[in-house]
């Protein structure tokens, strides 16, 4: 394994680990030696990676939003239409605040008071959920009276209100809820023609949350000392 390769792993382990700690403690109350130690390596290996709390706080934000970016693309080429395509990504959403760490803790750093780190994914989202209702549209999939940023902020804001419900109560991230929300939104929502095409509950596009993440028993300690004597790329 070249020196790069562990260097990136180390990254993605004090990744999952900020996100870890920053998910049970907040981020006011997040050490950088909590962090360190959950991923198997010294403070002095942190600091190589990142200058401080924040830009590790940066640094799980920007890592949940290439998840996210990259869950919906890879489910849009999967989908045969857009509308469909929106109902996977948002159960593929749930999975991700479900069982990823990063993703729930990128969520409430980039969007709660606490620490508003860039980017916003709640805005990201809202995004996300606009493009495939405009292209639903331009498909002739949406009812004719549809006001697509009326059903974009209706979407977003109950998926939204799902991950904060569910930091306390995992069943708000259930299928079941959000099948529920499309049960009562896709007959208001669709065309006439595409609604019975459609599944609320999601089909086989919806990809798996990610992978886990390295375990840090793999960073040793000749991968520290690499790392805090080479100069950074």
């Amino acid at each position: 394994m070249t020196k790069q390769e562990r260097a990136t792993r180390t990254r993605q382990a004090l990744i999952r680990s900020a996100a870890v700690v920053f998910e049970q403690h907040g981020y006011a109350q997040a050490r950088l030696t909590l962090i360190s130690s959950g991923a198997g390596v010294s403070t002095g290996a942190l600091h190589f990676h990142f200058e401080n709390k924040a830009a590790v706080a940066e640094a799980v934000v920007a890592e949940a939003s290439r998840g996210l970016r990259d869950m919906s693309a890879a489910i849009r080429r999967r989908t045969d239409t857009a509308l469909q395509a929106l109902v996977d990504t948002s159960h593929a959403l749930m999975e991700l605040l479900r069982g990823d760490p990063v993703s729930r803790a990128g969520f409430r750093l980039s969007c709660d008071g606490e620490r508003a780190a860039a980017p916003d994914l709640r805005l990201e989202w809202h995004h996300r959920v606009r493009e495939l209702l405009d292209e639903a549209a331009a498909a002739g999939s949406l009812a004719d009276d549809i006001a697509r940023e009326d059903a974009a902020a209706a979407t977003v804001a109950v998926t939204a209100g799902f991950e904060v419900l569910g930091r306390h109560d995992t069943e708000w991230l259930s299928p079941y809820r959000l099948t529920g929300f499309w049960q009562l939104l896709l007959p208001r929502l669709a065309a006439a023609q595409t609604l019975p095409l459609l599944d609320p509950a999601g089909t086989g596009a919806v990809a798996p949350t990610r992978a886990p993440a390295l375990a840090a028993s793999a960073v040793g300690e000749a991968e520290e000392t690499a790392e805090l004597t080479a100069e950074p790329t």
